[in-house]
Parts: structure tokens; C-alpha cells; sequence
């Protein structure tokens, strides 16, 4: 009869540890999968075409410059 009660407790004891060990592992990687999504790259470096198009869209340059500086990244001569 002790013989098993000891036998749960220790049973009861791994699935502890181990729900804690696989939530922790669950956590970490949900948060780092999200600063990944907040990236929309899943961590790749954006390309210089991705960076350019980003600054036309917030502004940080003109129609003018946004022509000059694509047609400069694509090789051709505006």
C-alpha cells in the first residue's frame, strides 16, 4: 500500500515538472514567434527595396526621390 502512494506522488511529481518544463518552452516561443510576425519577415534583414518603399510610405521622401533612388537600386540611369 505505501509502495504505491509513493509510486503516484512521483508520477504526480514528474507531470508537474514536466507541464511547467513544456509551458515555459510554449511561452518563449510564442514570444519570440511574435516580435517575428511584428517584423512580417519571420527575422530575415529587409532588402534595400523594402526599406525604400517603407520611407515612401511614411513620408520621408518625394515622388522624386522615391523614382531616383529605385530606378538607381535596379541599375538603370534615370
Amino acid at each position: 500500500m505505501m509502495g504505491l502512494g509513493m509510486g503516484l506522488g512521483l508520477l504526480a511529481l514528474l507531470v508537474f515538472w514536466a507541464v511547467l518544463i513544456v509551458g515555459g518552452v510554449w511561452l518563449v516561443r510564442g514570444l519570440f514567434a511574435q516580435r517575428d510576425r511584428s517584423r512580417g519577415n519571420r527575422g530575415a534583414p529587409p532588402t534595400p527595396r523594402q526599406i525604400l518603399d517603407q520611407r515612401y510610405a511614411r513620408g520621408e521622401l518625394s515622388k522624386e526621390e522615391y523614382d531616383l533612388i529605385r530606378r538607381d537600386l535596379e541599375g538603370r540611369s534615370p
